[in-house]
């Protein structure tokens, strides 16, 4: 694709915390030799506005992302231990985000400094609107890939994360987040693999679906869908 694979620095420290770091992280695992990479808030940040949110005002993403015309999220499908599971629309919310982003969507909306301790639903609903900002932003150009592999119960940004106990499921792909994120879980949940029962219950303990219900109704995508298996 002659593309640029790009990134936003973390709110919560560690090898991905600052820009220098963040780029050696890169390199150590091999993107860097596979694509430029652009740590897009290292240079400031630019806020995309939230239509029709009742939390944030507006997502603040890292400034070089408006140099951008067309973005292809690639995400890992897995649980998480804050969202439920992470996807497509967490992706494009919290890894667009900058630090000072991804800390405003975590307190929904009420600080840029601090995680804050919001209800549950309103964190998971903060991520959809951050999403929405991100979708109205790029009109048609985007589209959505999910690797649903080593499907631990948490997120790849877990330092320790608990070892997969169900099967790998596959790659899907849409152009629609939300009828993707549900495709997922659904294959997930009909999967004759015993080892699902502790996916399942990483994504309705932290009430996860409630994501894709509230980005729904702000109309960024629908939960219905027609699966299309390709050999």
């Amino acid at each position: 694709m002659n593309g640029t694979i790009v990134e936003c620095n973390t709110a919560y420290g560690g090898k991905r915390g600052d820009t220098r770091s963040h780029l050696q992280a890169a390199k150590d695992h091999g993107f860097t030799a596979i694509a430029p990479v652009d740590i897009m808030d290292a240079e400031g940040e630019v806020e995309l506005p939230v239509e029709g949110g009742k939390h944030l005002k507006a997502d603040i993403v890292g400034k070089n992302y408006l140099n951008y015309d067309f973005t292809v999220v690639l995400s890992h499908f897995k649980g998480h231990a804050m969202g439920g599971f992470g996807g497509a629309i967490k992706n494009i919310s919290i890894g667009i985000a900058s630090s000072n982003g991804k800390r405003n969507i975590h307190s929904a909306g009420t600080s840029t400094t601090s995680w804050g301790h919001p209800a549950q639903d309103d964190f998971l609903e903060s991520m959809a609107e951050a999403a929405k900002a991100v979708i109205d932003h790029c009109g048609e150009n985007i589209l959505y890939i999910s690797v649903a592999n080593n499907l631990s119960v948490d997120c790849d940004c877990d330092s320790s994360p608990a070892d997969p106990q169900m099967g790998d499921i596959g790659i899907l792909a849409s152009l629609d987040p939300v009828a993707l994120d549900k495709a997922c879980t659904d294959l997930v949940r009909s999967s004759k693999d015993h080892g699902k029962i502790h996916l399942i219950e990483r994504i309705d303990s932290r009430h996860g679906m409630h994501t894709l219900d509230y980005a729904e109704q702000l109309g960024i995508g629908s939960q219905k869908y027609e699966l299309v298996e390709l050999d």
